[in-house]
């Protein structure tokens, strides 16, 4: 079915023009819109991850959040600005503008339509950027239009809890978190006899520069990995993704209630 992990109450586009005309309070109806991409994730994972995530969590918070909250998922954006996977085959990519316009053009409709909240709910760690960029700028031409550019990783959640320090600072792609949470969420699709433990290589050495800090470079995965994973996947475990999804939702069940609650700062 189109509607996937999300419930189908809660899918927009499972309603009619007319439910969307007539539906009452709809400066406070809380839009998402899932962002994803199709880029590689090593042997073990599919090509889907960072959409199926979004999807994932959201589906589940979504499943629990309080039915008097008005709250709909957009359809995913499966397609993401993934330009660092290039040279790994099955990675498609759009360009920065390409991705911006997108999103842009999207809210132009959902403002037009009449909402005046929209979560742009991002799960890859290429692109948070250009999800700041499309809020400010929506936000900018239309005041009364309240933007949050989130990071699907970044509510409260006990992933921290479960992974060693060292996959904490490198395992940023196809690691422990990732592929538990994939066997959480499509353990079909997982293959963990492909499953590799593989660190970013030739990384500077006692330096304030990083690959995703405060100070950090650019780079391409195949200049830090052979199989296109950063960190430990061999010690995944479902139980392990069964309680990061479960705190995840919990999260974004919490942030859904905050936008839902949040009354702009427009005079």
């Amino acid at each position: 079915m189109m509607h996937g992990f999300i419930p189908p109450k809660r899918y927009f586009s499972y309603l009619t023009w007319k439910e969307i005309a007539e539906m009452p309070n709809k400066e406070n109806v809380v839009i998402i819109q899932p962002i994803g991409a199709i880029e590689q994730h090593g042997h073990h994972l599919p090509i889907a991850v960072d959409s199926a995530i979004s999807l994932g969590v959201l589906g589940k918070a979504l499943s629990q959040l309080d039915k008097t909250i008005p709250a709909y998922a957009l359809p995913c954006l499966y397609y993401g600005k993934s330009n660092e996977h290039y040279g790994f085959p099955g990675t498609i990519t759009l360009s920065a503008e390409t991705l911006l316009s997108v999103i842009k053009e999207m809210a132009a409709s959902i403002y037009s339509a009449g909402f005046r909240k929209l979560v742009l709910m991002n799960s890859h760690g290429g692109q948070p950027q250009i999800m700041d960029i499309a809020a400010r700028d929506i936000h900018q031409e239309h005041p009364d239009f309240n933007v949050f550019p989130f990071f699907t990783w970044r509510v409260p959640n006990i992933a921290q809890e479960l992974l060693t320090e060292k996959e904490l600072e490198y395992g940023i792609h196809a690691g422990d978190a990732e592929t538990s949470l994939m066997l959480s969420l499509l353990p079909e699709q997982v293959k963990m006899d492909l499953a590799v433990k593989e660190y970013p290589r030739n990384l500077p050495e006692e330096s304030l520069l990083s690959m995703e800090g405060k100070l950090p470079f650019a780079w391409l995965t195949k200049e830090v990995s052979t199989t296109g994973v950063m960190g430990d996947a061999t010690v995944a475990t479902q139980e392990k993704g069964d309680r990061i999804l479960a705190s995840l939702a919990d999260g974004w069940i919490a942030v859904i209630e905050d936008v839902y609650k949040f009354q702009g700062l427009a005079n």
